[in-house]
């Protein structure tokens, strides 16, 4: 049984292709757009319907095997990495979104200055900036 088998299982979802082969998807290529993933899906399984794939995500974030994340101004991007506390780091030129670990203690990583007398699980932190490669090209 693959690891993507028994995380399905473990989570009392049917082992089923398109499951599969979402969830493969996201391992080889994290932070990506619903579109991206329908794309990679449709490379090994071309019958795989666009809404299959729709249902398939929302089940897999549902059940807390897959991750949505949606920065501002962004379309959402989904990532298999989940059950961690980290955060993501946003290019404001091209959308290229990478993880940021937690930098301080368990989570959440950040105290609240007042919790309105919420119970506090997680903290989410986006950091904005400029990747690399946009930099590189606007330094020319």
């Amino acid at each position: 049984m693959s690891d993507f088998e028994a995380q399905l299982r473990a989570v009392s979802l049917r082992v089923t292709r398109p499951r599969l082969a979402v969830l493969a998807a996201l391992q080889d290529h994290p932070h990506v757009d619903t579109e991206k993933v329908i794309a990679l899906v449709r490379a090994e399984h071309p019958a795989v319907s666009h809404q299959a794939v729709y249902d398939v995500l929302r089940a897999l974030t549902e059940a807390g095997l897959v991750r949505r994340i949606q920065p501002a101004g962004a379309t959402a991007r989904y990532e298999a990495r989940v059950g961690d506390n980290h955060h993501h780091v946003v290019c404001r030129s091209c959308g290229a979104i990478a993880d940021v670990d937690c930098a301080v203690g368990p989570a959440p990583c950040l105290t609240a200055s007042a919790d309105h007398g919420y119970v506090i699980d997680e903290a989410e932190v986006v950091f904005w900036g400029t990747c690399p490669a946009c930099a590189t090209a606007s330094s020319r």
